[in-house]
């Protein structure tokens, strides 16, 4: 996703619009995750997106789920979202587009070579091996009538031309199979959003959920068994997995939190989530009171592993976690 806020705003009309809103530099982009476009939402959209533009300050952190040790990698001010953590001793973040790889122990931002996807939104992450790097980038080519033309391409991790993987846009990377062989995404056809899965050389999507309502952030268990992800199916945002297939989906939160983009761990005994401390319905909105939660995959048990924070849209969007399953990466922020 793009540096946004992801809102569902229902208008005089009973018309719900999922959206995606991006903010490029100093100009406001409203890129719109929709399932029905309401034009007359989109000065309400402006306003909410207003409020978190000016000043943005990134912590770049990382926490350790044992001893729950926070240390700042970098604080910057420039809007940084979304961290993967690569076995070399690197992150990967995207800012305004672009990809960024950021050392461990230099603390060096460095501009990774995309190619002509310099739109790329804060969903990306590696392949199994860690050699293929999955990206969401906006083609503003593509012939689609929609406002937000977001497909996913594949490229080396050193960095280089992509190749794009799915036709048809809006599609949202998320997850990739152990075996390395299969992608999953959040993707609207139709006017509803779905978990999809692709092969990583293309072809025929697969529908894997088709309930009302979002669902959003499949993300593969190590054994490859299940996909958790985020549902409002239930009338709240909670986390639900689902085996690999589709089939036996199985609700895992209940509570009062909006929890969003269950991350499971390497070691596959933990998944970490967001949960913001507020009813957000449908939203994931920048700028946020939220923390990071941890679940025991054995017991079921869960714990508070940050205290509240602002954040949100950005935070930990996608896998973070350290390859050996003690540590997670994600983004605070300070807006100004």
């Amino acid at each position: 996703m793009p540096y946004c806020l992801y809102s569902v705003i229902q208008n005089n009309c009973t018309k719900q619009i999922f959206m995606k809103i991006s903010i490029q530099q100093s100009v406001i982009k409203l890129n719109f995750k929709i399932a029905c476009i309401a034009i007359t939402c989109s000065l309400h959209s402006q306003f909410s997106i207003a409020q978190a533009k000016h000043d943005t300050t990134s912590f770049i952190q990382t926490l350790n789920i044992e001893t729950g040790k926070i240390d700042t990698v970098l604080s910057i001010k420039k809007h940084f979202e979304a961290p993967n953590w690569h076995p070399d001793g690197y992150l990967i973040l995207n800012s305004y587009g672009k990809l960024y790889t950021l050392d461990l122990s230099s603390k060096k931002l460095k501009e990774l070579n995309t190619g002509f996807a310099t739109s790329c939104n804060n969903d990306h992450g590696f392949s199994p091996d860690k050699k293929w790097l999955a990206i969401s980038h906006v083609d503003n080519n593509d012939p689609s009538p929609k406002p937000y033309k977001s497909a996913i391409y594949i490229l080396p991790i050193g960095g280089g031309e992509p190749r794009r993987i799915t036709s048809e846009v809006m599609s949202f990377w998320h997850g990739w199979s152990p075996d390395g062989k299969t992608l999953a995404y959040c993707a609207e056809r139709n006017g509803n959003f779905d978990i999809y899965t692709i092969g990583v050389q293309g072809g025929a999507e697969k529908r894997l959920t088709s309930t009302d309502g979002l669902d959003d952030g499949p993300d593969y268990s190590s054994d490859g068994k299940y996909i958790y992800f985020n549902s409002y199916r239930s009338g709240h945002m909670q986390i639900w997995r689902m085996q690999a297939d589709g089939s036996n989906p199985e609700q895992l939160t209940f509570d009062e939190n909006s929890n969003w983009f269950a991350h499971p761990s390497p070691n596959n005994k933990w998944i970490v989530y967001i949960a913001y401390t507020s009813d957000e319905k449908q939203s994931h909105l920048f700028g946020k009171n939220v923390k990071l939660r941890l679940m025991n995959l054995q017991s079921k048990e869960i714990k508070d592993i940050t205290p509240v924070f602002y954040g949100g849209q950005g935070t930990i969007n996608v896998p973070s976690w350290s390859p050996d399953s003690r540590k997670i990466a994600f983004v605070s922020y300070l807006v100004k």
